[in-house]
């Protein structure tokens, strides 16, 4: 994403999206995990505490977190930190890392980007020269993220996105060795809702396309279309609509939605843009779902209620279907997270956006980790060697694998449901059977999108790409 207000809304994402997933990889990239994240390994989590973290110093594996811990999405740095902290406290309580004979303790710093590029590369320098970080995780913004991979790529140290999408950001112009992203890209979201509407659902044949007027709406709204004419050439758009961030009005917009015949709404549309949306589209009688990937934030959907969350549907790059809680060791992890946000978590994370427990971006650090104790090393070599093709199972069961010659990350993609909280035990399966405080309506039934379907885009001018197949991971 190309800029850092309503990053809020992305830590709730990221909060909810983790917990859609069960430990039941697909056979055919289960077979080839190279490691997995074992819950029985954990060292003992219960003086975990994110707002007053143990942080050790010296001779340490340095890793910064980039992110806004300042400015209008300072809520994004807070969620960045919890999350790469929880990974951090949990292998410095197993005694650390063994890299390059000596087993090393992983002190994590905060990187205040602000949102703003210049003051992200100043920062990013600083991490790398003054506090001899060799290990950078963010953005908030693909615009930030490739900042972070220039400065990555011009002092050797490697470099995580954990949260941006644009496909361009590993494309000819912007690769780099050191850079790797195992997140999913805007191309892929477009196309996985066109297959679940084109060959799973088969039912909605009319869609009004609304995002926000920037770079990542219109890329988003474009996966879309170009996956409709691969995956549901009969569809039809009957609307196409691209309106300023922060509106507060949207009656002329749904008032089109309405005339227009649209089955289903699409939108990229992030807080406080999607509440608005939803809100507003709700009360002028358009109760059609609504196809998103951002609208999860407990507080917003509770504000609407549960028959206006009802129909929405959610795409999520690591939902794996149903139940959730599928195994002993889900459900371990799922409450040494939720009894520390319930009993010893302080503001703000003690809050309603935390309410589901962790998420993947704390996984995604455990793989960077899981690579580092691999390698043995915190040399980058020794650290691309092991990341390239690799595949690494998280706690849930979701499987990973980074693509080797652009460092994109191959994997399943799922579409969810949203249903009153009386039908949620398909997906929450343990009490009390239904997502937070049941006053919304949430992730109920639960669909694939296999990954060949929906493999990552790959730029044909990627000199190390040329003649290899998109989806394998050499």
């Amino acid at each position: 994403m190309k800029t850092g207000k309503g990053v809020f809304l992305l830590v709730c994402v990221f909060s909810l999206v983790f917990l859609l997933t069960i430990l039941n990889p697909p056979q055919s990239i289960a077979a080839a995990v190279k490691a997995r994240f074992e819950v029985s390994k954990m060292g003992d989590m219960s003086d975990f505490d994110p707002s007053n973290p143990v942080i050790p110093t010296g001779d340490t594996i340095k890793i910064a977190v980039v992110g806004s811990f300042s400015g209008p999405a300072a809520a994004a740095g807070e969620g960045f930190f919890l999350d790469v902290q929880w990974a951090a406290h949990d292998y410095n309580k197993r005694g650390g890392i063994m890299v390059d004979g000596k087993k090393k303790l992983i002190q994590v710093f905060k990187a205040d980007t602000a949102g703003k590029p210049a003051q992200a590369k100043q920062v990013c320098e600083q991490m790398v020269l003054q506090n001899g970080v060799k290990f950078l995780i963010g953005s908030d913004g693909s615009h930030i993220v490739k900042v972070m991979n220039q400065v990555a790529d011009k002092y050797k140290v490697i470099a995580m996105n954990f949260v941006s999408m644009s496909d361009d950001l590993q494309d000819a112009t912007n690769f780099s060795r050191y850079a790797f992203m195992p997140w999913w890209q805007t191309s892929q979201s477009g196309k996985a809702f066109a297959y679940f509407y084109g060959q799973i659902r088969k039912k909605e044949k009319k869609f009004y396309i609304l995002c926000q007027d920037y770079l990542f709406g219109h890329d988003l709204a474009e996966g879309f279309k170009n996956g409709l004419k691969e995956y549901y050439p009969g569809a039809q758009i009957v609307g196409e609509d691209f309106h300023k961030l922060f509106m507060t009005d949207f009656a002329p917009y749904i008032s089109k939605i309405k005339a227009s015949g649209a089955e289903v709404i699409f939108t990229g549309d992030w807080n406080p843009d999607a509440l608005n949306l939803l809100k507003q589209a709700r009360q002028m009688g358009v109760h059609i779902p609504i196809a998103q990937i951002f609208i999860v934030d407990p507080v917003a959907l509770s504000s609407v209620g549960i028959e206006g969350s009802k129909g929405l549907v959610l795409g999520t790059p690591v939902y794996d279907g149903n139940p959730v809680f599928k195994t002993p060791e889900m459900i371990k992890y799922y409450n040494i997270w939720n009894n520390l946000y319930k009993t010893k978590f302080k503001p703000p994370y003690n809050s309603r956006a935390y309410e589901w427990g962790w998420d993947p971006l704390a996984m995604e650090t455990y793989w960077l980790l899981s690579v580092i104790e691999r390698a043995g090393s915190v040399d980058p070599e020794k650290i691309i060697k092991v990341w390239e093709g690799d595949s690494y199972q998280y706690v849930n069961g979701h499987v990973a694998t980074m693509r080797a010659c652009d460092h994109n990350t191959i994997q399943d993609l799922y579409i969810t449901e949203y249903v009153p909280p009386d039908q949620q035990k398909v997906a929450f399966n343990i009490p009390p059977y239904h997502w937070g405080q049941g006053d919304y309506s949430f992730t109920g039934p639960a669909y694939k999108i296999p990954s060949e379907k929906v493999i990552p885009w790959m730029d044909p001018k990627l000199e190390r790409c040329k003649g290899k197949n998109p989806a394998s991971a050499n």
